[in-house]
């Protein structure tokens, strides 16, 4: 099954997000077929950030690389990456109850 391109993924994440009542936005615009996809999630005691994880069947997932950490540590994360994806997308999340709105298939 072909991949999804990295636009239409995120506008459907997006749209996930805000009918949860969640803010997000796109901080940083990748590539709109195959930028990799980054989420961070603010909470009150930090930022998680989750990264492309490779899956066999070559569907989108995620897993968390960074957990509670303060935000200027995903910004150097990030920036790091983009040296090697400077197609790379960052999304940003913010929810009270503190959701990624992942699927569990798209998590490991």
């Amino acid at each position: 099954m072909p991949r999804l391109r990295a636009q239409v993924w995120v506008d459907a994440y997006i749209r996930r997000c805000r009918a949860a009542g969640a803010y997000v936005s796109i901080s940083r615009r990748g590539d709109e077929s195959a930028g990799a996809v980054f989420i961070e999630c603010l909470h009150a005691d930090g930022v998680d950030l989750y990264g492309p994880r490779m899956r066999e069947d070559g569907a989108r997932a995620f897993e968390r690389i960074l957990e509670r950490v303060p935000g200027f540590e995903v910004a150097e994360r990030i920036e790091r990456e983009a040296k090697f994806d400077s197609d790379l997308w960052l999304v940003t999340v913010e929810d009270r109850e503190g959701r990624v709105f992942l699927m569990d298939d798209e998590v490991g």
